[in-house]
Parts: C-alpha cells; sequence; structure tokens
C-alpha cells in the first residue's frame, strides 16, 4: 500500500492524566475540527513519572502510564475508522538514565562495566574515566550519604540506587564513580543530551543499536498502527542522513519529519529521505512578516545590545562551562593525528570554532562552506590561535576522522544551550522574535521575501510542516501575535515600562523590558505562573543569577517585580491601558498568522487547544491540560473565532486538497496596500491584515483592491467582511 502524506496534524501531549485511552476519545473532536492526522508524543517506556516523555528508558514496550500497547490499539482503531492518521514523535539520540531500573541497557553497563553486552550501546568514553564511568550526581560535601549494601547487591544515593558487580562489596571495586555534581561540566565521559547527564545518548549509528531500539517502531508499521514519525533532535546523531535512509526501510517509506532547527538562509540538505522540517523555519518567517519594520529602530534603543556579540558571549560560555566536557573529548579524539599542540590551547581552539560556527552543524562533506566560515570567523577573533587553528583545518574539514564527527554531533548543543537556552533571554528587543528556529536580530522581512519563501517551499518541500506553537516554543502563537503589536506602537511601549520600572526597580533594564513583555503577551496571567516564568527566564539567562548557583537579592527584586503587577496600581493600570489599546491589534495578528501557518505550503500542525486561543509562556506553562470538552461545545456553536477559522481551514485542506497545489502571490492596489498579505494555492485563497494598529489609525482599507488570479480586481474589505483574515475558495468568489 503506498503510504499516505497528512494534509494536516494535530499535536497531543500524553501524560499519565492524558493518556492513549484519552486521546482516543477526542478523536471524534479533531475529525469535526478538520485534523487529517493526530500527532501524538513520545509512547516508549519512559522514566517512572515522566511529563514529557523525552526520556525514554525501554524500547521493547510502549509506556505503559500513557496507555500502554493496548491504550496505542484502541486510539489506532479509532483514529483509523475515522479515516484519520496517526503521527508518531520518536526518541533515537538517547535514553532516560535518571532512575536505572533492571533489566535496561543503562543498569546493565552500570553492573558489568565494559563486559556487558551493551556497552558498546552508548557513547562511553572509558579511558577518560579510568576504565569507569563517571556518575555526576553527589551534592557539595554529601559524599557521606552514598551507601553500599552489599547484601542487597546494591549502591544507594538517596533515592538513587545503584547495581554493584557481580562479586565485589567495595564502592571503588564498581564500574562507575559517583562523582560532585560540578564535575559534568568538565569531567563526564560519555555523550549526553545538550546538558542533562539523565539522558545518555546511544549510538544509533550501529546496526545493532538501531534494531533494538527501533524494533518496536518497525512492528507499529508491520501491523498498521502507527502511519508516520517525528524525528526528535537529529543533529545530535552521528549520522542522520544514514539513520534516516535506514528508517525509511524500516517504514516501507512512509511520512517522517525531522525537528531540524534551520538558521536563516540554511536549507535542509535535499538528499535527507524526509518530507522536511517540522516548521520552524515557516514559524518564523510567518512572525516576521507580520512585525511592522518602523518598530526596529526605536524598540533597538530601549535596552541597547549588540546581539551577535551577545550570542558570541553565551556560545562561548557554554563551550568553556557546561559544555566543557564535550569540548575536552573533542580535544582527545585528536591524539591520534599528532597535532604536536597543548591540549589547553587546542581546547580553547575548539572551543572558539564551536562559538563562530554559523549553523547548528554540518554533515560533511556537505556544509564544508560553514566549516570554513567558523575558521575565518575564529581567525579574526583570535590571532593568537592561529597555530591551533591551521592544524585544525584539515581535520575538523574530514568526514573520515573521528574528531570531525565528534565536532558535528557537538557543535548543535553549544547553539542549543549558548542561544535558545541563554541570549534568548538576555535579548529583549522584540520577544516574539526569540523563538526556536529564528534569529531575533532579523526584525522583519517584505512580503515579497515571504513570498519569495513559499514558493521555493512549494516547490522543494511541499509536505514538510508548518507550526506556529509546539511544545517547544518559548512562547505560544498568542502570545507572540500580541507582542508583535508593540512594534506599531513602541512609543506606548517605552511608555508602559516606564511606569512598571518606576514602580518596580529593576537592576537590569534589558531583562526588565523581557519579562513585562511576556507579561503583556499573556495578560491577564495568573499570579504564580507570571512568577514561575521569571524564574526560569532570569535563571536561564544566567548573568545575574543561575539554577546552580541563585542570587537571592536579584531574584527577591524579579519577584517583588512581578507582585507589582497585581497589587500595585500603577503596574496593573499601565498593563491594562496598554491591553486596552492594543488588544484588538493582537487578536488580528493571531488570526492572521493562525491562517498563514494553515494554508501556505506544508502540512499545517496545530498545537493542542491552540486554536482557542492560548496565552501560554515557555514551557512547562505551554503543557497544561485543554479542556476539550469546552472545546468540542464551542466549534458547536462558533462562539470561538480563531477555532472557527481553523476549522474553515482544515476543512478543505482535508477534503479538497485540489484547492492547494500551487503558490501564487497575489498583489494589493491602494493607499493600504501594504497592510494586504494574499496568494492563491490553486483555488483556496488565502487574505490576512498585516499591521492592523495602524491599518486601523488610517481608517481602514477605504478602496484598497486585491488583484486575483484570473486578473479580476476585489474590494479587500469586501473579500474580509470585517475580519482580519479570511479563506476563500471558488463558490466564495463566484
Amino acid at each position: 500500500m503506498t503510504p499516505r502524506t497528512p494534509r494536516s496534524t494535530y499535536r497531543l501531549q500524553l501524560t499519565s492524566d492524558f493518556d492513549l485511552f484519552e486521546a482516543a476519545r477526542r478523536l471524534p473532536y479533531l475529525n469535526a475540527l478538520g485534523v487529517d492526522w493526530v500527532y501524538l508524543s513520545p509512547l516508549l517506556a519512559a522514566e517512572a513519572g515522566s511529563e514529557h516523555g523525552y526520556d525514554v528508558a525501554v524500547h521493547t514496550r510502549e509506556d505503559p502510564e500513557r496507555g500502554g500497547a493496548t491504550g496505542l490499539e484502541v486510539l489506532s482503531a479509532v483514529a483509523h475508522g475515522l479515516d484519520m492518521g496517526v503521527l508518531v514523535d520518536i526518541v533515537p539520540n538517547h535514553v532516560g538514565v535518571a532512575s536505572p531500573r533492571p533489566a535496561t541497557w543503562w543498569w546493565d553497563v552500570l553492573e558489568h562495566g565494559q563486559e556487558s553486552r551493551y556497552a558498546t550501546y552508548f557513547d562511553i568514553d572509558w579511558d577518560a574515566g579510568g576504565g569507569r564511568l563517571l556518575l555526576p550526581v553527589v551534592g557539595d560535601g554529601d559524599e557521606g550519604s552514598i551507601e553500599v549494601l552489599p547484601d542487597e547487591h546494591a549502591v544507594t544515593y538517596h533515592d538513587l540506587r545503584l547495581p554493584m558487580a557481580p562479586g565485589t562489596t567495595r564502592l571503588d571495586e564498581q564500574h562507575y564513580e559517583l562523582v560532585g555534581w560540578r564535575r559534568g561540566d568538565t569531567d563526564l565521559n560519555y555523550r549526553r543530551f545538550f546538558t542533562v547527564t539523565t539522558l545518555a545518548g546511544i549510538r544509533v549509528e550501529e546496526d545493532e543499536v538501531f534494531d533494538d531500539s527501533h524494533r518496536e517502531i518497525g512492528r507499529w508499521f508491520e501491523v498498521g498502527l502507527v502511519d508516520g514519525l517525528r524525528v526528535d533532535h537529529p543533529d545530535g546523531l552521528r549520522d542522520p542522513a544514514d539513520y534516516l535512509d535506514r528508517l525509511a526501510k524500516l517504514t516501507h517509506g512512509s511520512y517522517v519529519v525531522v525537528e531540524k532547527i534551520l538558521e536563516p538562509g540554511e536549507s535542509l540538505p535535499p538528499s535527507w529521505n524526509t518530507a522536511g522540517t517540522t516548521g520552524y523555519d515557516a514559524l518564523a518567517l510567518v512572525d516576521r512578516v507580520l512585525t511592522d519594520p518602523d518598530g526596529e529602530a526605536p524598540l533597538s534603543a530601549v535596552a541597547p545590545v549588540d546581539y551577535g556579540e551577545l550570542v558570541h558571549e553565551t556560545k562561548r560560555a557554554v563551550a568553556d562551562g557546561s559544555l566543557q566536557a564535550e569540548v575536552r573529548r573533542i580535544v582527545r579524539e585528536l591524539a591520534p593525528v599528532g597535532l604536536d599542540l597543548d591540549d589547553e590551547v587546542l581546547r580553547d581552539a575548539v572551543a572558539e570554532l564551536l562559538t563562530c560556527f554559523p549553523v547548528y552543524r554540518s554533515y560533511l562533506p556537505l556544509g564544508l562552506a560553514h566549516v570554513v566560515l567558523a575558521f575565518s570567523t575564529a581567525r579574526a577573533r583570535r590571532p593568537d590561535l592561529l597555530p591551533a587553528l591551521d592544524a585544525l583545518e584539515p581535520v575538523l574539514s574530514d568526514p573520515a576522522q573521528p574528531a570531525a564527527l565528534r565536532f558535528q554531533q557537538t557543535s548543535g548543543m553549544v547553539m542549543a544551550k549558548g542561544v535558545e537556552d541563554c541570549a534568548f533571554y538576555r535579548y529583549s528587543r522584540l520577544t516574539s522574535l526569540n523563538e526556536v528556529g529564528g534569529d531575533p536580530a532579523v526584525f522583519s522581512i517584505p512580503v515579497a521575501e515571504f513570498h519569495d519563501f513559499m514558493s521555493r517551499r512549494q516547490a522543494d518541500w511541499p509536505d514538510a510542516m508548518t507550526t506556529l506553537s509546539t511544545h517547544d516554543t518559548k512562547r505560544s502563537e498568542d502570545v507572540r501575535a500580541r507582542i508583535t503589536a508593540l512594534a506599531e506602537a513602541p512609543d506606548l511601549w517605552v511608555q508602559t515600562l516606564e511606569t512598571a520600572l518606576e514602580a518596580a526597580p529593576l537592576p537590569d533594564r534589558g531583562f526588565a523590558n523581557l519579562l513585562w513583555q511576556a507579561a503583556y503577551g499573556a495578560w491577564p496571567i495568573e499570579r504564580e505562573r507570571l512568577h514561575a516564568y521569571a524564574e526560569k527566564a532570569m535563571r536561564e539567562a544566567g548573568d545575574r543569577t543561575t539554577w546552580t548557583d541563585p542570587d537571592e537579592d536579584y531574584e527577591r527584586a524579579v519577584h517583588a517585580a512581578v507582585d507589582a503587577a497585581y497589587d500595585d496600581e500603577r503596574v496593573r493600570g499601565a498593563l491594562e491601558s496598554l491591553d486596552a489599546e492594543l488588544s484588538e491589534a493582537g487578536r488580528a495578528n493571531s488570526l492572521s498568522a493562525k491562517l498563514l501557518s494553515l494554508t501556505v505550503p506544508g502540512v499545517p500542525d496545530v498545537y493542542q487547544g491552540s486554536e482557542l486561543g492560548d496565552q501560554s509562556l515557555v514551557d512547562p506553562d505551554n503543557r497544561r491540560p485543554v479542556d476539550f470538552d469546552a472545546a468540542e461545545k464551542l466549534l458547536e456553536t462558533g462562539d470561538n473565532a480563531k477555532q472557527a477559522l481553523t476549522a474553515r481551514a482544515l476543512r478543505p485542506r482535508r477534503d479538497r486538497p485540489d484547492l492547494f497545489t500551487t503558490y501564487t502571490p497575489l498583489r494589493a492596489r491602494g493607499q493600504a496596500a501594504d497592510h494586504v498579505l494574499a496568494f492563491d494555492r490553486g483555488g483556496a485563497v488565502t487574505v490576512v491584515t498585516r499591521l492592523p494598529y495602524g491599518l486601523a489609525r488610517r481608517g481602514g482599507w477605504g478602496e484598497t483592491t486585491l488583484t486575483l488570479s484570473d486578473g479580476t480586481e476585489r474590494r479587500v474589505a469586501d473579500l474580509l467582511r470585517g475580519a482580519p483574515a479570511a479563506l476563500l475558495t471558488p463558490g466564495d468568489l463566484a
């Protein structure tokens, strides 16, 4: 049977409270909304109590807390009975090891060390640990809490329970060493997911590891339970292209998308066996085409920062700090080359190259230009490292060199931790742009550039995903839409910010700008949610307080500012006044962005609950449960404008795919022409409003017209009929 391609997807986050059985119960609602496929978070057995499923511990069965094998069978039967497909998120890069369990790969390695059958399943540098696996779990000065229990064949540290090697009675006889948690930054000797030591990387590039970690996934396709896959974090893999080829063979060429983050101007390798990315690239363009370029200069002046220099600073701090162990491992893999350079000089040079790398990673020989650019940038910044850089370039440009392959797996880690998880919390010009897959330095794009990108997408990646919100976005689409409106009214924003700072002073104006934009974007937001966001944001920023070394005075000031939003009439009044002035613009931005994401080339994905309007901030705020009972009632009554617009787009995308086969930009004429963005997908015409605050201030559309594909002109006001966005099918245009 020919593999199916979804016409749209709807992402559900599975938990113990919202399991596969509950998901199956909600499929009729998704079907009525117009959704083609249901898209599920990871299903395989994760660590006990996991709220996300990305810490898979056992690959041979579905997670019993999420419904288990029976739950998947039920959901699949219901979905297929509704002619819906099933897309599942998989995690090939790593496994969860926070709470080792008997009969798992990690447990066996802890018990038997290098003699374990599974020792080669993990990416461990045994020599660097003196033949032992370093486990950085011990708190400062807490070594006394380690207990050796020979009678129970166990070593314990608080709630952590580990096996003992057969025939041993002492701690120093084990195949692992319990060390201080801070040593994870410098001495860790196994590959992990980013900086998370409880997620251990596996060597899925090895046939045996691929087979054992994907046997259950293969069964899903053999028996027809699942129709497609989303691949988490392919950039952590040794060879993503080879992995995708093997995955295609396993799944008989089924639909597969990859969570690949592309930098501006970067393209997905066309040789990859995938339908495309999960849509962050499209998200970045949708946000920017709706952003007023005139707001760039005044908003840049609020808290001036050189973003390029900031990114260099934060990436270098990560390479020297929390990921130094990974840098040192690259240096160790350079040893066989015999570069005759001091290890510390090489570490410095490798760290600088990782810092200067312009994209997440290369896939040598693909991406060699990025390697060349990184060396060029590093030479300009650090002429003192020229001898080391000259020696390193031929090695790190050669895909046959282990150090080059290790460098490729590491550069994305430095980018993610240095930029997404740090710089994004320090750079506050317009925080709707601080999103995964986007460059905050790119403030806006013209309509023509948006059309050019979408035309290429239609030609090259017509089945890639498009998205506006995910479980990983820093702010939901509706929060970003409201913040986007600030670019049209920068003076109003500055006035609001100054009022907040006067009432609740903060020592860091840049962070205050970020915090109050979040408060406004999510307003009205519950006090405890804003406190939680403030804590995460200031600690991720890491310049004044951190997760590991919190500055109590600074954090107290930030939390006092949060309380002022509710307790100080000046702050609350300023936020409410701004909301009264810009809420309609934010609403228009939200509907315009939603319709764009649902109708541009690609497979539109709707994140759970986003069709209802969702003013969420970063996780875990964006993983709160959805009231599907209320959603079903609203769909029946049509009382939710965003949900109605979502259904208006999803239903023809599913039922009339012939209306979405091409992409033709449509041109507007008249005094308000800059406020409209429109295109014809081959019968279905999308018309959305740009810069709605300015449009309202100039008096509306007037006689502005849109030229349709057949050459006829229509008044934009007649096409939109008072709404900010409209999808028009042939019957509407007759």
